[in-house]
């Protein structure tokens, strides 16, 4: 009796496809689940890094909506999905060999934000790689959303002040209010604007950009369409920016204060924003797609079991990716701490010194010594300074962290940094609106005080691979002063006063530099 005549066949039989579908697909869940596990045990640093700027930083907080906004736009494209299976292409891994070199170079360099990029990319080799060319192209929009996961851009700030200061400079003309414009300082009658760091528009950038791919994705099917709205979406805050700033320093004027124009500027730069996000959007809208169906694959491809070759892939591509780290991790084994021994300044006559209180938060990062000391001066002057030192050998990543550090009771909106007004450059001034309203730092590297850069980082990075003779020292000297009596007219005196100490007491600056000699 043949098979069709048998009443208790098992359903297995009539349906013969299903169990091999769930194999493979289960199969390549399981690839890619370990291999995202194993890059994030590699790739720890950039994570935790990434997810504490978000959390510290309003600029990035909607990067924590990214990967369920990719959740999201795979299941909204999962009609374009129907045919297609996993076809593993584990020779895609050994693209992943130039990118550790890429990550090796990041990491010297001590630029988290390309270490940051790299792993993403891995991320994105891993899906290629277990998934195959024709399942990946179809989920490349959701999957390339996640590079937003990486909080990227901080290095246009200056460049976005830049804009930002032409932009009202230009327009304060136009509308004919008299106003002297030096650097990033505006004044006009009514009182003096800044433009800080926060007010540059990258929060407003970079949310325009996150979301207006989004949109793209969402409402275009045409490549042409969506690159193009992008695009718009990275030039119409710039501009708004613009205008946003403008339109502050204008109402100051209106109002007849500087302070009044400033209040809720935040506020009232963020409705701004919205409406032209709005309007943004409302341009979009006549050339919307989404109404289109989604594309169904013309040419459906047969379920297989790859349970193997996704796993060559995956494996294949972790072991390309832990080379640089484990390389770092080698070259970092030639840091020592004790190359050289911290011991306290001498300020000289009139002042006397006695150890200090270390700054809030945890100590320098690994490879790093400190000392924190008090001076004291007989013109009732009272500095803290904070003193990091690091192996020769060290890179600018761990450098850098502790500058930022040292730095961060003073990280307001409204902060500035600038040269100090001393012949030899030497110190950089931070000027905020917070306690403790102004702060001095120094930097030294390769015995000389420097400014931070890509040409020091560069050559962090070779000392790094040769061996330096100079050790790389922090140094932060605050001021220490009542901020209960104080009031915000006194910030100009806290900054005189500082850069009056430092400049009466160069000796200091030539201490430091013995020390990173290990004099």
């Amino acid at each position: 009796m043949s098979m069709a005549e048998q009443p208790n066949a098992p359903t297995a039989v009539a349906l013969p496809g299903l169990p091999q579908a769930w194999t493979a697909m289960r199969g390549t869940a399981v690839s890619l689940i370990v291999g995202i596990l194993m890059l994030g045990g590699l790739f720890q640093a950039e994570v935790t890094t990434a997810v504490q700027t978000w959390d510290d930083s309003t600029a990035y907080n909607h990067c924590f909506m990214v990967i369920p906004i990719a959740i999201y736009l795979l299941w909204d494209r999962r009609g374009s999905l129907r045919g297609l299976a996993a076809r593993p292409m584990a020779l895609v891994a050994l693209a992943g060999i130039p990118l550790a070199a890429a990550w090796l170079f990041a990491e010297r360099l001590g630029i988290m934000e390309g270490r940051q990029l790299i792993a993403v990319t891995f991320l994105e080799l891993l899906f290629l790689g277990v998934l195959g060319w024709r399942l990946w192209k179809a989920m490349s929009g959701p999957l390339l959303y996640l590079y937003f996961l990486v909080p990227f851009g901080e290095f246009l700030t200056p460049k976005l002040q830049d804009i930002t200061a032409v932009f009202v400079r230009h327009g304060l003309e136009i509308v004919n209010i008299p106003a002297y414009v030096d650097g990033y300082t505006i004044e006009i009658a009514e009182g003096t604007f800044f433009i800080a760091q926060a007010c540059a528009g990258l929060r407003f950038l970079i949310a325009s950009i996150a979301f207006g791919a989004l949109y793209a994705i969402l409402m275009y099917r045409s490549p042409v369409r969506r690159v193009a709205f992008v695009a718009i979406s990275i030039v119409v805050p710039i501009i708004a920016n613009g205008f946003r700033a403008l339109g502050i320093v204008v109402l100051g004027h209106i109002l007849g204060s500087a302070e009044a124009g400033a209040t809720d500027h935040v506020l009232y730069g963020w409705m701004f924003f919205s409406l032209v996000i709005l309007l943004l959007l409302a341009c979009g809208l006549p050339f919307r797609e989404d109404h289109h169906p989604d594309v169904v694959t013309p040419a459906p491809m047969p379920p297989g079991n790859h349970f193997l070759g996704g796993v060559l892939a995956s494996a294949l591509l972790v072991a390309i990716a832990g080379a640089s780290p484990a390389a770092a991790r080698l070259l970092d084994r030639a840091a020592r701490v004790d190359v050289v021994q911290l011991k306290p300044l001498e300020p000289g006559a009139g002042c006397t010194s006695a150890p200090g209180t270390q700054p809030e938060r945890k100590r320098p990062a690994a490879g790093g010594q400190a000392i924190d000391q008090r001076i004291t001066c007989a013109d009732g002057g009272v500095y803290d300074l904070h003193i990091v030192a690091f192996s020769p050998r060290s890179t600018a990543g761990p450098v850098m962290a502790e500058r930022r550090r040292l730095s961060r009771p003073l990280w307001v909106e409204e902060t500035r940094e600038s040269w100090m007004e001393l012949e030899p450059h030497v110190w950089r001034l931070l000027v905020g609106t917070e306690e403790p309203l102004a702060m001095a730092l120094g930097l030294w590297i390769d015995g000389a005080p420097s400014m931070a850069g890509l040409p020091v980082r560069a050559r962090m990075a070779w000392n790094s691979l040769t061996g330096g003779h100079f050790a790389p020292i922090v140094v932060s000297v605050t001021p220490v002063v009542e901020w209960a009596h104080m009031k915000f007219a006194v910030r100009h005196k806290v900054e005189a006063d500082l850069t009056a100490f430092l400049g009466a007491h160069p000796e200091l600056a030539n201490q430091i530099q013995a020390l990173s000699v290990g004099r």
